[in-house]
């Protein structure tokens, strides 16, 4: 290669590394080996529609929000030809007024299921909006004492269970850490390990746990932060990975730094956390074919992910 064809190629990289700073590994601890994830060249070829399930996961940080800064669920259900899309942090009420106006948010997807924060309005949520109509449909753990955040909303379809569901942070101080690893993370081990006794489970959400080193852009500065303590991480192998709950992102590209969450200003330089996931029971993780992150989707500080299972 010739020295001005060096250039070029130089250029050309840093363009798109600016254009899709996802690409670039900034990881301040990378191993030999890891490389940084890109959906648009690391992602396997598509399966007809009616071969697979498409799923989405999606942090919103506020529905009313993303809708009011311009984002698309039609132009974005277009585009990824997804039969379900699961929402956290809705930030809704549940109040005529403030769900019933996303109840139609998506032309065609004519089952959808909220379930809204009653201790505290406006806070938490989670919805899943459907094309594909679910069996059954279930709210929360069971457990009154869980339940007040609108957090987790099951769906059964023939084949599995699908789990959507935003894990409490530890919040700021890490006051409610105890709460979260010793409380919550059992319980919904538990109530995951019921599900199993009749279908596999898949599990899609915010977990708010980035689990190893490699899914945080500086380890050695966050391990007393939210969502990366060491007792955080232990109860996520202890409650779910141990459990035989496969991180299907992390099985699919096992060496790829690749995040789905930034903090204000951190995208444009990619240092992030990969704080949610898709996990699929073992006996059911076979069946994906593709377990993917949206990194061009900011209209939230969270990305979406994708799940391709196969029928």
């Amino acid at each position: 290669m010739t020295t001005q064809a060096k250039m070029m190629s130089t250029t050309a990289s840093q363009q798109g590394s600016l254009s899709e700073p996802w690409t670039r590994l900034t990881h301040r601890e990378r191993l030999p080996g890891w490389y940084a994830y890109n959906p648009r060249t690391m992602r396997p070829s598509p399966l007809s529609s009616d071969t697979c399930m498409k799923i989405l996961s999606w942090n919103v940080n506020g529905l009313q929000s993303v809708v009011g800064s311009g984002f698309s669920a039609l132009e974005l259900a277009r585009r990824e030809n997804f039969d379900i899309l699961c929402l956290q942090e809705t930030h809704l009420e549940m109040l005529e007024k403030d769900v019933e106006q996303f109840k139609s948010l998506i032309e065609d997807y004519d089952n959808s299921y909220w379930s809204c924060s009653v201790s505290r309005l406006g806070y938490s949520g989670t919805a899943v909006i459907s094309r594909v109509k679910p069996i059954s449909v279930q709210y929360g753990l069971g457990i009154p004492a869980h339940d007040q955040e609108g957090r987790l909303i099951t769906l059964e379809f023939d084949g599995f269970y699908l789990v959507n569901a935003y894990v409490p942070n530890s919040g700021r101080g890490l006051r409610r850490l105890n709460y979260r690893v010793n409380n919550w993370d059992p319980c919904f081990s538990s109530y995951i390990k019921k599900l199993e006794r009749s279908k596999p489970a898949i599990v899609a959400g915010d977990l708010n746990c980035a689990r190893q080193s490699i899914d945080i852009h500086n380890p050695p500065a966050k391990t007393q932060s939210a969502g990366f303590t060491v007792e955080e991480r232990e109860s996520f192998e202890r409650n779910f990975s141990s459990k035989g709950l496969i991180d299907t992102f992390r099985k699919q590209h096992p060496k790829a730094v690749a995040y789905t969450f930034w903090g204000e200003n951190q995208r444009i330089t990619n240092k992030g956390w990969r704080l949610d996931y898709f996990l699929a029971s073992e006996s059911i993780a076979d069946k994906v074919h593709d377990s993917y992150i949206l990194p061009d989707v900011s209209f939230s500080d969270h990305s979406p992910i994708g799940l391709v299972l196969k029928l």
